[in-house]
């Protein structure tokens, strides 16, 4: 077994701001029993990692950031079969640690990358691209025809929602806040988009519904939007709420849901849909066949390096960044 490395990682202290995350020489030790080593070639950028820096989700610290990235397997632990040394992988897991060079996970999480598919897109791709599939084929099974409505329609999930929608023939009402990022998703794919500064949206939704309201809502936006999804739904409609890019959803009646129509509301979570080994990789094997097919493009729209993470979350908070960003080592 080879000893003790050093890498460069990302590490905090303590919750905050961006300015908390230390670029740091780390020690990683061999991996343990049923671990893997992975070289990364890119690292995903993602909402949930400003999540859990300001102590939104919690966890123990000290303690590392990053739950997506792409690479090359070092070396492995006992008990190891699923990968070997020089595997191409990619994983999109609830272990924080991927901003680093180098790190130690569980070999359960890391998927065989297809040649065909690059590093730098497999890291844009892991959390975004999962989290599409299980929102638009597990979720809810949507169908041709079907029209819905998806908020921030030009970031790195949904410009994959969108292109992904499209191959499935679903109607993708998108809502964006430049006429830049319309552009962008009419693009991708989007059947209609709506520029929530300049247009009231639940207007916008029922004029191009004929006043029905849509089957389905994904917003990941959270305060600011929450109140005026449910105003878009149809009767017997679902309400999926999975992030909350301006706040958490303040406290609401249930009533709320019946006063609508009888709506129905999840929370879901990539890391529940994708808890199962077989499923996981079923939802793989699902997202890279329409990457690889090309059906879906991930375009990497932002470059950050590993030690320049301070700007890459400023700029991600402060909605200057579309589509897909990676941090590279």
């Amino acid at each position: 077994m080879t000893d003790m490395i050093t890498t460069k990682a990302i590490r905090m202290q303590r919750t905050g701001g961006p300015e908390v995350m230390e670029y740091v020489d780390m020690e990683l030790a061999p991996p343990g029993p049923g671990e893997a080593r992975v070289r990364h070639e890119a690292i995903g950028l993602n909402f949930i990692d400003v999540y859990f820096r300001t102590g939104l989700y919690p966890q123990l610290l000290p303690a590392g950031l990053g739950v997506e990235g792409a690479g090359v397997v070092e070396a492995v632990g006992e008990g190891v079969s699923d990968v070997k040394v020089g595997d191409r992988v990619a994983y999109a897991a609830r272990i924080n640690g991927a901003y680093a060079e180098q790190r130690n996970i569980p070999a359960s999480a890391l998927l065989a990358l297809p040649e065909r598919i690059g590093f730098d897109t497999a890291a844009a791709m892991m959390l975004q691209g999962l989290t599409v599939q299980y929102l638009l084929h597990r979720t809810v099974a949507l169908k041709a025809g079907d029209t819905i409505l998806f908020h921030a329609a030009a970031g790195g999930v949904g410009l994959i929602a969108c292109q992904w929608a499209k191959v499935m023939g679903v109607n993708l009402i998108g809502t964006v806040g430049s006429d830049e990022k319309a552009q962008l998703a009419l693009a991708n794919g989007a059947a209609h988009v709506i520029n929530y500064n300049t247009e009231n949206f639940v207007e916008r939704v029922r004029e191009i519904t004929g006043g029905k309201g849509v089957s389905v809502v994904y917003d990941s936006i959270g305060k600011d939007t929450f109140t005026g999804s449910l105003d878009c739904l149809a009767p017997l409609g679902m309400m999926v709420s999975f992030g909350n890019a301006s706040g958490p959803v303040p406290p609401f009646s249930l009533t709320e849901l019946g006063s609508r129509g009888s709506l129905f509301i999840t929370r879901p979570s990539l890391f529940s849909y994708a808890s199962d080994r077989a499923r996981l990789e079923e939802m793989a094997a699902s997202l890279f066949g329409v990457v690889g097919s090309g059906e879906v493009q991930v375009e990497v729209r932002q470059r950050y390096k590993l030690a320049d993470i301070v700007q890459a979350h400023r700029d991600l908070e402060g909605r200057k960044t579309s589509g897909s960003t990676i941090i590279v080592p």
